[in-house]
């Protein structure tokens, strides 16, 4: 099932780069066509696994989630299984599968496929030396996350922590590319943020009932303005933002037009599992028993308890 499309944007003209310092944009690179071909060599010769999943649709508050259901459960068991006995300092990134890399994003980082996605061309961006997961985003961090979002239009995102949905030590940035609904739904998410009567008041979005910030990027920013843009709304979202390691788990969700953080309380609720998807509209249910369970507490009620609930 194709869940997702990008698009490499030309001719130049029509690229977003975030400012007019593109230093780390390596040279001759497409990353959207890099991605397509990376995949299907990927499924061709078994490196990429993808979960077959089918999906259905459940609809809060008038916002439309999709929920992606496992049509595997015996291999999403096994998959489970594998990850829990790898030693806890066991890092897929270093080395990466050959066959798994994509390109270059700058001296600082490089693009992988996603091993084992839901969703088609998922992409990873990951530091090439060690940088723990749950470390804040860097300036640096930025500059690939821009320099992709140019290239692909999508939603970048960040589980900071294992609460917050992380599944690997090693910093990675994620990207799947736009649209992640099939034709005529609208992501939850932004429907969401077009919806919101005040886009500068604390917790602006009215559908998310738990602590969250929200803010508009423009073209002209650099990766030093979103870095910084990201740290305000860090402390917006009452996370104590300072030094390097992060105190306490979010999720960070980014689009060329837009930037979110939801502080978590926890991973999971009910054995439902959510990460920074869950916040843009999209779920994953392993079993028949999660999916009667988020039916009945509904998708914007599981997200109220994962995140931070409101005073």
């Amino acid at each position: 099932m194709v869940m997702g499309q990008g698009r490499s944007l030309s001719p130049e003209g029509d690229r977003i780069f975030y400012g007019n310092d593109r230093s780390g944009e390596m040279s001759g690179l497409n990353l959207w066509q890099s991605l397509v071909s990376c995949s299907t060599n990927a499924l061709k010769s078994g490196a990429l696994q993808p979960i077959s999943t089918h999906h259905e649709f459940l609809t809060a508050a008038g916002l439309t989630f999709l929920v992606h259901v496992s049509d595997n459960l015996q291999r999403k068991t096994a998959l489970d299984t594998l990850l829990r006995s790898r030693a806890p300092d066991f890092n897929p990134f270093l080395p990466y599968e050959e066959a798994l890399f994509v390109a270059d994003l700058s001296p600082t980082h490089l693009c992988l496929l996603n091993k084992f996605n839901v969703v088609e061309h998922h992409s990873l961006i990951v530091t090439r030396a060690f940088e723990a997961q749950e470390t804040w985003l860097t300036v640096a961090d930025f500059a690939a996350i821009a320099h992709a979002l140019s290239e692909i239009e999508g939603l970048a995102f960040y589980n900071g922590g294992r609460d917050a949905g992380a599944s690997q030590r090693h910093k990675h940035l994620q990207l799947v590319p736009y649209p992640l609904l099939p034709p005529g739904y609208d992501l939850p998410l932004e429907a969401a943020i077009a919806a919101m009567p005040d886009p500068h008041a604390p917790n602006p979005i009215p559908a998310f009932r738990f602590r969250h910030a929200f803010a508009s990027l423009t073209r002209t920013m650099t990766p030093a303005d979103l870095h910084r843009c990201y740290g305000e709304l860090l402390s917006t979202a009452g996370l104590h933002y300072q030094g390097q390691q992060q105190t306490a788990p979010y999720n960070f969700l980014m689009t060329r037009a837009w930037m979110v953080i939801v502080p978590r309380s926890r991973d999971r609720y009910q054995g439902i599992s959510v990460n920074s998807l869950g916040f843009a509209g999209t779920l994953f249910v392993a079993t028949p028993e999660q999916r009667a369970t988020l039916t009945t507490l509904g998708p914007l009620s599981l997200l109220e308890q994962v995140a931070i609930p409101l005073p």
